[in-house]
């Protein structure tokens, strides 16, 4: 079988996190010191100067849109999210009580038809564009930082299936206002589950570090716990338990946090990994309705390779009968999913590239212990249905 995905956490981390639990003291397990080190560890990584680790990538999308509406830094209630996403990236919207808006995909990157964006920008006025790059694919960040600017858009970036991906040697998650990844057992690195927001943003940063943990302020520095209960007129000892926020509770744990910061080492040569399965994809690959446009300086930290193809059925009943594992390109166009079509909501905007991936599109293994024989055998395969 050619899997789709491959362990990240190895025997090595596994003797290393028995160690660590078979101390003569036992560390501590929940949120402590160790979160803090690898957000550390983490926001130095990416680039940026914060970093908040969650229990999962959909838990840092919840949170940061949450962060957004609860610090009224929106103007409106409008959310612009790609139609080919993730449920979450639509889901954790209404959920809070925003009204997501869906962009069409563009056939080059996956990402936002930049045309089909200003369309929604001019009509609709939104508050926030919540920018997905698809597989690793990387968007043209340049022309949507410049429409986000013009429109008054706050960028948001789901950096979740792109961790390693670079535009103009920057890596994604530094373009917006902030970003969330994800470490999931299928992702680039996995702390088993897990997710992490970044920002350059402080008050953002300190709305995210409480609404994490119940809207509290126990994970504020001390000048910035004394600012807030000195507003309040909260001594120390009710302090413990004074909620400024309707917080939740989206922590993760120092278990979690110590797998995490031996992943983090390894983040370099999986990408390269990927990028380099990624390139012999793309060589060997005949035809595709999907034309993979990569910017100059950019770099692909490919999640899997994508395909769009008339012949989809076919490609895909013989590679799994063949034992190699497919999966649809994401969830498709999310307009034509139950949950969007149950809500009675309907699409003010043509969606015409995301249903063409809806009907023709799936996609390959790509990960770090996959060999070019394998990916080769697996071009051959789609490779017959192509060239007809």
């Amino acid at each position: 079988m050619i899997k789709l995905v491959s362990d990240t956490i190895d025997k090595k981390d596994i003797k290393d996190l028995c160690e660590w639990l078979s101390a003569d003291e036992i560390p501590r397990l929940t949120k402590g010191e160790l979160t803090k080190k690898f957000e550390s560890e983490w926001a130095k990584k990416i680039g940026t100067k914060y970093s908040v680790f969650v229990n999962s990538g959909s838990s840092a999308i919840l949170l940061m849109l949450y962060s957004l509406k609860i610090g009224q830094f929106l103007k409106n209630t409008k959310i612009v999210v790609p139609t080919l996403s993730w449920i979450t990236d639509v889901s954790s919207a209404m959920q809070i009580g925003l009204e997501p808006i869906l962009c069409d995909c563009n056939l080059k990157d996956l990402s936002v038809d930049v045309k089909h964006l200003e369309k929604i920008f001019i009509e609709e006025n939104p508050s926030a564009l919540l920018l997905v790059s698809v597989l690793g694919l990387v968007p043209d960040m340049k022309k949507i930082k410049k429409l986000c600017t013009k429109y008054k858009v706050i960028l948001l970036e789901d950096v979740c299936e792109s961790m390693g991906s670079s535009y103009e040697n920057i890596l994604l998650g530094n373009f917006g206002e902030m970003s969330c990844f994800s470490f999931y057992y299928g992702h680039h690195l996995s702390t088993i589950e897990g997710g992490m927001i970044n920002t350059n943003n402080k008050e953002l940063y300190n709305l995210l570090i409480s609404l994490r943990s119940h809207g509290w302020d126990r994970d504020f520095d001390q000048e910035e716990q004394q600012k807030i209960r000195s507003k309040y007129q909260i001594d120390d000892f009710y302090g413990m338990y004074t909620f400024y926020y309707p917080g939740f509770n989206l922590r993760s744990t120092d278990l979690q946090a110590f797998i995490g910061l031996n992943q983090i080492k390894k983040l370099d040569k999986f990408k390269k990994k990927r990028e380099s399965n990624f390139q012999i994809y793309k060589k060997e690959i005949k035809e595709t309705e999907l034309k993979i446009e990569v910017f100059e300086n950019s770099f692909i930290s490919n999640f899997a390779f994508p395909v769009v193809n008339k012949n989809k059925k076919e490609i895909v009943k013989e590679l799994i009968e063949l034992g190699v594992e497919v999966r649809p390109l994401i969830a498709g166009s999310l307009a034509q999913q139950p949950f969007w079509r149950k809500h009675n909501r309907t699409d003010k905007h043509n969606l015409p590239n995301a249903f063409i991936i809806h009907e023709k599109g799936f996609y390959l293994p790509n990960h770090q212990n996959l060999t070019k024989k394998e990916i080769l055998s697996i071009c051959k395969i789609v490779n017959k249905y192509t060239i007809r």
